[in-house]
Parts: structure tokens; C-alpha cells; sequence
């Protein structure tokens, strides 16, 4: 058995919800002596087999303990302003706005009415505005560094990151018209349909950017070798434009 036929058996094992410390041992051992680009074929592999996308969503903690050093070594590897660099540091941004959003969200749920503390209600404007801004560094990775990934047949994990892009697309525009509508409606429905919204906003988006930095970063990185392909990308990346947290040099 060929190491991606094994990796797609442990993964299998994994997501089947037995984990016995045996095959935690097995998966530890195996995955640390392959790389991204390998984890991300077992991956599609399981997907072409029939597993659906959404159930490789939430990488086990397994595959988390085994990659913790991967963003670190990639950092390494690359120059500031590469593509990779770029998207890296909006990454950084989009976490910042999270956890202010996360911080904003327990405030108002602790209101009784819509007559709080009005800057509450402006910072949630903002944040979905910044969160809606994230589009463009969406629609970069869609356009640009995922084509060329599948130009190299890597079509699994870009495959599961457009579906995550949509899925959150749906929620960051709910929380956008529920700031703008606030005083509109019935403010314990308001604070209830804002919960949710952003609670699966953070958490969804965070596990996003960790796949995103982690697995499919150091993937294109590997499966991308030649120089003047970064360069093609970064004029296209370019012609796209930046979001206006994007970190200038």
C-alpha cells in the first residue's frame, strides 16, 4: 500500500468517529513524515470515493497537533509581498475583526433594548462592513491561486474552501442587514438571529483560515515551483485589487 492509499485509510479511520489510541499513535506517525500536498490528494481521494466535502470540514485534532508548525516553515519560505505573503496577513486582519466581533456580540446579548449603548450598534456596522470586505480576498483565491491549483489536479481541498466561501458569504451579508435594520425589528429576535449568525461566522471562519494557512497555503507552495508563475499571480492579484486592511509594503 502506497502512503496516500494508507493516509486515505487512517483519514477514513479518523473521520468515522472511532479514534482508539492505536489508530491516534498511527495517524501521529503517518501524517508527521508526509506533506501538505499528500494530506490534501488523501483528502481528495476520500471526497472521489464518495465522502462528502463537508464532512472533511473539521480536520481532527490529530491532523491540527501534526501541522501546528507548517504556517512557521512556510513563513519561511517566502518573501514579503508573494501571494502567499498577502493573503497570510489579511488572514491576521480577518481574525482581528473576529475577535472584536465576538466581543461586540456579547455586549449587545446583554442588552435589554435597542436604546444601549449606541457605539455597539456602530461598531457592528463596521465590522460587517470589514467582513463583507473579506469578498476580495476571497474572490483572489478563487480566481487565481485556486486555478492554478487545479491546473495541477488539486481540486479537493479548493473544492471544500469555495463551499465554506459560500456558506459564509450567506452569513456575513445577515449580519450586515441586521446591523442596518436593528432598530427595525424586534430586539430579542434581532439579538437571537444575530447570535447565531455570528457565532458560526467566527467559529467557521476561524477553522477556515487555519485550513487555509495550514494545509492549502503550504499545498500550492509545493505544487507551484516555478517563479515567474508567483509573478503572473501577484500582477493578477493586482488587477483584482486589495481590501483596505490589506498591508501595504
Amino acid at each position: 500500500m502506497n502512503k496516500i492509499d494508507k493516509l486515505t485509510e487512517i483519514l477514513e479511520k479518523l473521520n468515522s468517529g472511532e479514534i482508539t489510541e492505536d489508530i491516534r499513535k498511527e495517524a501521529i506517525e503517518l501524517v508527521s513524515r508526509i506533506n501538505p500536498l499528500e494530506l490534501s490528494l488523501a483528502e481528495q481521494k476520500l471526497i472521489e470515493k464518495g465522502m462528502k466535502p463537508e464532512d472533511l470540514r473539521n480536520l481532527c485534532e490529530i491532523h491540527m497537533e501534526v501541522l501546528k508548525d507548517e504556517l512557521v516553515k512556510l513563513k519561511k519560505q517566502i518573501d514579503q509581498g508573494h501571494v502567499l505573503d498577502i493573503l497570510i496577513k489579511e488572514h491576521d486582519e480577518i481574525l482581528k475583526y473576529l475577535n472584536e466581533l465576538e466581543i461586540v456580540n456579547n455586549k449587545i446579548q446583554t442588552m435589554k433594548s435597542f436604546a444601549g449603548e449606541k457605539k455597539e450598534f456602530t461598531k457592528l456596522k463596521y465590522l460587517a462592513d470589514r467582513l463583507l470586505e473579506t469578498e476580495k480576498h476571497h474572490q483572489r483565491e478563487e480566481d487565481v491561486l485556486f486555478i492554478q491549483m487545479e491546473e495541477r489536479k488539486i481540486t479537493g481541498p479548493t473544492r471544500i474552501m469555495r463551499m465554506e466561501h459560500d456558506d459564509l458569504r450567506e452569513r456575513k451579508q445577515l449580519i450586515k442587514e441586521l446591523s442596518e435594520n436593528v432598530s427595525k425589528l424586534d430586539f430579542k429576535e434581532f439579538k437571537t438571529k444575530l447570535d447565531e449568525a455570528v457565532k458560526y461566522i467566527i467559529f467557521n471562519l476561524r477553522d477556515h483560515i487555519f485550513k487555509e494557512n495550514y494545509i492549502l497555503y503550504p499545498t500550492a507552495l509545493e505544487a507551484i515551483k516555478d517563479p515567474k508563475k508567483w509573478q503572473e499571480m501577484k500582477r493578477q492579484f493586482d488587477k483584482i485589487g486589495y481590501c483596505s486592511f490589506t498591508p501595504t509594503y
